[in-house]
């Protein structure tokens, strides 16, 4: 068997939550990082291009790194001396899962380059033993939108259908806001009612998600477990929705942790909806990206 000298894998962004379904959903989109290795005899080297470059840990600390060698020590073996050289497209800690496709990326590489002893399967189980949760790592590694639920049996991953209609429209501000900050606001406990509240929206979100029905989009990205308590981490937040919504989003959601914004809508409203979230945020102090992105259904690619 060849040995494998040079892998390069793209993997996407990912959106998750979508609202209700906090830490068990997930979607890809066509924004990506893409990661090069090449095994050498000159010890780890780290080159990093891209905005926000200078962020970015070019030692033994680097996640994609530390994930490339978590494979090698699953299967027993000594990672390789490897040059790595990251292009960044997925801006960093704007809940868009850019460390969820470094995670992905060094596992995927690392699995080829070690002649591919796991499956795909055994790989996304790594991913999310190392992310601590699926909602991002899994449409990262997959593609598409997914649903991950425990079982018996370890993970269970539901493919769900993204009507071709809906159109993700996400506003990424120039300011980060870490996963960790944003968990600490999110309470440990719930009632009841929150609890039937969200297990009725997510259920929603699914049937609505498939068919494209407006009403249903618009009641199901409803959350009372994590948004009411992280919107407050935003500064802007209810101006860019109340813009959002009067532009023709069926309703707006925080991308992950956040800042990001997610919003729902159809073609006809795509551009004015970008327009509508720039300038709210604008009128905030807050500068903005914000752009339509199609869902990615091919997730993480060996180039």
């Amino acid at each position: 068997m060849s040995v494998v000298s040079t892998v390069s894998v793209k993997v996407p962004a990912t959106t998750a939550n979508l609202g209700p379904g906090f830490d068990c959903i997930g979607a890809a989109l066509k924004l990506h990082n893409e990661f090069k290795f090449t095994r050498n005899d000159s010890g780890l080297i780290i080159q990093v291009s891209g905005a926000e470059a200078e962020k970015v840990q070019t030692d033994e600390s680097n996640l994609l790194y530390q994930a490339f060698v978590k494979l090698y020590e699953h299967i027993k073996q000594t990672p390789p001396s490897v040059k790595i050289e990251i292009k960044l497209g997925v801006p960093l800690a704007r809940g868009l899962g850019s460390s969820a496709t470094a995670i992905v990326g060094g596992l995927v590489a690392a699995n080829e380059l070690a002649g591919s002893p796991l499956s795909e399967l055994q790989v996304m189980e790594l991913a999310i033993a190392m992310e601590g949760h699926p909602d991002n790592v899994v449409p990262a590694l997959l593609g598409g939108c997914r649903l991950a639920a425990t079982s018996s049996r370890g993970w269970e991953i539901c493919d769900l259908t993204w009507h071709r209609d809906i159109i993700p429209v996400v506003a990424i501000p120039d300011f980060e806001l870490s996963t960790s900050e944003a968990r600490k606001v999110v309470p440990t406990e719930i009632s009841r009612a929150d609890a039937i509240f969200n297990a009725s929206h997510l259920a929603l979100l699914l049937r609505a998600l498939a068919t494209n029905r407006e009403e249903w989009l618009r009641a199901a990205l409803q959350d009372r477990l994590h948004q009411p308590y992280r919107k407050a981490l935003i500064p802007g937040y209810d101006a860019v929705e109340v813009a959002a919504i009067a532009a023709g989003a069926y309703g707006m959601v925080i991308s992950g942790a956040g800042p990001s914004l997610l919003a729902l809508t159809d073609s006809l409203h795509t551009q004015s909806l970008v327009t509508a979230m720039a300038n709210a945020w604008q009128q905030a102090g807050i500068t903005s990206m914000v752009r339509s992105l199609p869902i990615d259904t091919q997730g993480a690619v060996i180039l």
